[in-house]
């Protein structure tokens, strides 16, 4: 009798050892425990240790950290009708553990699946330029899809990222050929900007120099300056024209100021004695002519 009833006492000791054993749960930091009693839910536990009481109750733990979740290479067509592949990674995590166990089936996957037709969706709506320039904005666009459809599943998205867009060997030389295309333009634009800047400053220093002719000519000598301060055998020594001009004009007023030369009056000079002598022949036969001339007139 007495041996009938101290196995029946182990092994009501060994079930209640195995319910506390089954019953009692630790909980780390990062998760939760989302409780059904009799498959109804009942409550959300955790951290730490807490009390679950088998068959009746079960326990299912979540993890609160923020899961990095990377997303396949999706084949992605364009506005503009390119074909690409892109890729991404995401990052979320659990605010309520009770609608992730409850709403969803392996939220995990479900969230995996939503970020996939979202990435392709979204950049289907842009051109390559867009995708290739504004990742950002893409990134945000993507992010605030995923996290209000994920809202429900109390799934808090943090953050999307583009990694990689894969682009053919084509495409990739077109895109080179355009961004020549695109620097050269620039470097023709700001060519001509410092042209027109160039031309803005030799205008002002031309008016200035126009009011100020001293100016010129110290700017002159300082060109000759230079000119002689380099080590070769050629110097050039360029002459102004408003220089010369000056000086033609001096010598102009020197000689109206010195006034007629004698003898400016008796006609040009003799070159030799042979038109000397000719001349005073004709002197003399136009005196003796005039003295034939003068008897006649005093008798009339």
């Amino acid at each position: 009798m007495m041996y009938g009833f101290n196995i029946g006492l182990s092994v009501v000791v060994l079930v209640l050892l195995f319910v506390v054993v089954n019953a009692i749960k630790v909980l780390r930091e990062y998760q939760r425990g989302v409780i059904f009693t009799l498959g109804r839910y009942t409550s959300v536990k955790g951290p730490g240790l807490i009390f679950v009481i088998p068959i009746i109750q079960q326990m299912v733990r979540v993890d609160l950290r923020i899961v990095t979740m990377d997303v396949p290479s999706q084949d992605v067509i364009s506005r503009d009708n390119v074909s690409v592949k892109v890729n991404a990674v995401i990052y979320f995590r659990v605010m309520e553990p009770d609608k992730a166990i409850i709403e969803v089936e392996r939220y995990l996957d479900a969230t995996s699946q939503l970020a996939q037709t979202t990435l392709r969706a979204v950049l289907g709506k842009h051109e390559l330029d867009e995708m290739l320039s504004e990742r950002d904005k893409l990134n945000n666009d993507i992010q605030h899809i995923l996290d209000a459809q994920t809202d429900a599943w109390g799934i808090k998205v943090t953050a999307v990222e583009i990694k990689h867009i894969d682009l053919n060997e084509t495409m990739v030389r077109a895109i080179a050929r355009q961004a020549e295309a695109e620097r050269e333009r620039r470097a023709k634009v700001i060519h001509a900007e410092g042209e027109r800047q160039t031309a803005q400053a030799l205008m002002e220093a031309a008016e200035i120099l126009a009011t100020q002719p001293s100016a010129l000519q110290l700017r002159y000598l300082q060109t000759l300056t230079q000119v002689a301060g380099d080590k070769t055998s050629t110097v050039v020594f360029p002459v102004p024209v408003d220089l010369l001009t000056s000086l033609m004009g001096g010598g102009d007023a020197l000689s109206s100021s010195s006034g007629p030369t004698p003898g400016a009056g008796a006609g040009p000079a003799p070159h030799n004695a042979r038109e000397a002598a000719s001349a005073d022949t004709t002197d003399v036969q136009a005196t003796s002519t005039t003295g034939r001339l003068n008897p006649d007139a005093d008798l009339l």
